[in-house]
């Protein structure tokens, strides 16, 4: 509404005098000062693990999945969003730094990307610098096999989730470690202690991690209302659908047992590499999965079922989270965006899990819902894309819809523009990469770029040329299930892909995992008769039992070494007998 004089000063009959355009001029002015600056938007950044877009809202007509469902209806969904490697770690490093992981040379869980960029700004470290109170929770970056948090991306602490939780002791592993101490220690997967693949017990939603991290992020919402005054950015990661399968037994209920199809193609595409599938080496770390060959109908259709369950599960956290932002009067200025970070393969090709190049594995859920008090007043709620997209064009967009200046040699893109019209692309391709070993070749990289019709993989060594290239070539138009590798029958798509490939550097290696050894250093030799004076504590020129085990490193184990030592067996250890350790150094 307009200040009184200066209504009176709009309404009233124009002549061309100087004091009249003045007076106009100081009422706008003074309009403009008095008016309070927009709020800096909050941002709720929901992080899913190996949530494939087999949802309501993407058209899937058997799962239950009514929160994200009603989260898409005001929100832009995006149908055609590509990870940028189908594998935790270095599609959230995508995600949170906006590199690509053959920018960052890092393919692996253990690698912390801080290795390769120290002094990278992450998406939720560039929030903080700019005033907003950064917060995570649950699995965000990827923590474990190694690999750790990022301190400096957060206002305070981090608030950690478990991947792998059971509710009931039959489904836990049985031997050492329990299975969460092994991820967060420098184990291999192979190594790792079994558990179930699948429960399904009667307990409450909270007694699983994911129903303990919607308990934590409301809290966070209620305590982010007290401060009106201070922005959020909130990224709350959710770990279900990821193995196990666990989910209260009112979630496997939600649905018919029977109604579950199997995959349609249960073989590799025709003329793919023999290396370039995968056949659910992370599935068979689970006590109740064969550790080779193919999983039976009752079993995948079992394994098709707890993925469903997990999905419903994780949804009905959602909800609980999204429906606390609404209570709380938040939603009218909070952008939220929910990303999978990557698909999944249920059984198609004979694949499970995620570890490829194929699509299955490569597209993910995206949606973003920008409220008009958020800067959303010219995004059309409930619009559907074809633009193709990728994770690490998530970080600029934040950016742009923030007015934060992004970091400069970002790999992304915003696509702002297309939230805007649903109808304008962002770019023509995406790219994403999967590493191999290939049998008789060594270490391969996949690099693959997807455009809307069709997907080229090129296999080769890192820094190879072009013409050693193993080609996969698939048309989502005539073939969708990927039956067949097209690359041989059709040169001239190959080579039009090959020239979006060819504009982009090649891949880095995979980097040292380890901060770089220290020179060696020649280690002096222990002189055990100046060991041996030391211990003498009595001077009595022997050591005693006790003298001997005293301050030793392995107090386990040394008993046994002084009976060896006592070669005489007199209970005590002359000088000779503890230097040449009972005649070995002589």
């Amino acid at each position: 509404m307009f200040p009184r004089r200066l209504t009176r000063l709009i309404s009233a009959p124009m002549k061309p005098s100087p004091s009249l355009l003045a007076a106009l001029l100081c009422a706008l002015c003074g309009l403009a000062q008095s008016s309070p600056a927009a709020p800096k938007p909050n941002v709720l950044l929901i992080c899913v693990d190996d949530l494939k877009p087999i949802l309501g809202c993407y058209g899937d007509k058997l799962v239950k999945s009514p929160n994200i469902d009603r989260l898409a209806a005001r929100s832009v969904q995006f149908d055609r969003a590509f990870c940028n490697q189908a594998v935790c770690s270095p599609s959230r490093n995508s995600l949170l730094t906006g590199l690509r992981p053959q920018t960052l040379g890092i393919y692996d869980l253990g690698t912390n990307f801080r290795r390769a960029r120290p002094d990278a700004v992450t998406l939720p470290q560039l929030f903080k610098q700019h005033g907003w109170r950064s917060e995570g929770m649950g699995k965000i970056f990827h923590v474990g096999h190694g690999n750790t948090n990022d301190p400096a991306s957060w206002s305070r602490p981090h608030w950690n989730a478990n991947v792998v939780a059971y509710a009931l002791p039959a489904s836990k592993a049985k031997t050492g470690l329990t299975r969460e101490e092994a991820l967060f220690s420098n184990k291999s997967a192979k190594d790792l202690p079994r558990g179930a693949a699948w429960e399904s017990a009667d307990v409450p939603d909270n007694t699983y991690p994911d129903g303990a991290l919607a308990d934590h992020a409301i809290e966070r919402l209620r305590a982010a209302k007290e401060k009106p005054a201070e922005p959020f950015f909130l990224a709350v990661g959710f770990v279900k659908p990821h193995l196990p399968f666990v989910a209260p037994k009112k979630y496997w209920d939600l649905y018919d047992r029977a109604a579950f199809r199997l995959a349609e193609v249960r073989t590799p595409p025709e003329g793919a590499p023999v290396y370039a599938p995968q056949f659910g080496g992370e599935l068979r770390q689970y006590s109740d999965i064969p550790d080779v060959g193919p999983l039976n109908d009752d079993l995948q259709r079992t394994l098709i079922h707890g993925y469903h369950a997990a999905v419903s599960y994780m949804d009905a956290q959602l909800g609980r989270v999204l429906a606390e932002l609404e209570k709380l009067g938040l939603a009218e200025n909070t952008i939220v965006i929910l990303w999978g970070d990557h698909g999944w393969h249920l059984g198609d090709h004979s694949i499970w899990c995620k570890h490829t190049n194929y699509e299955q594995a490569a597209r993910i859920p995206l949606l973003v819902a920008v409220p008009a008090g958020a800067g959303g007043a010219s995004i059309k709620a409930g619009a559907k894309s074809g633009s193709l997209v990728e994770t690490v064009d998530i970080y600029p967009t934040l950016c742009e819809l923030a007015g934060l200046p992004a970091p400069a040699g970002l790999d992304g893109r915003s696509f702002v523009p297309t939230l805007r019209d649903a109808a304008a692309p962002t770019k023509d391709h995406a790219i994403h990469v999967y590493p191999r070993n290939a049998p008789g070749k060594g270490p391969m990289m996949g690099r693959a770029i997807r455009t809307e019709r069709y997907r080229l993989v090129e296999w080769k060594k890192i820094g190879a040329p072009a013409s050693d290239a193993d080609l996969e070539l698939y048309d989502y138009e005539t073939d969708p299930l990927e039956r067949k590798n097209h690359a041989a029958a059709q040169p001239a798509i190959v080579a039009q892909l090959r020239a979006l490939l060819s504009r982009h550097p090649e891949a880095k290696p995979q980097i040292s995992s380890a901060p770089a050894a220290k020179p060696a250093t020649t280690k002096p030799a222990l002189d055990r008769n100046a060991l041996f004076d030391s211990k003498d504590k009595n001077k009595d020129g022997k050591l005693s039992r006790e003298e001997f085990l005293a301050n030793q490193p392995d107090p386990d184990k040394a008993p046994a070494r002084f009976d060896e030592f006592d070669t005489n067996k007199d209970g005590f250890l002359s000088r000779e007998e503890f230097v040449t350790a009972g005649g070995k150094n002589k």
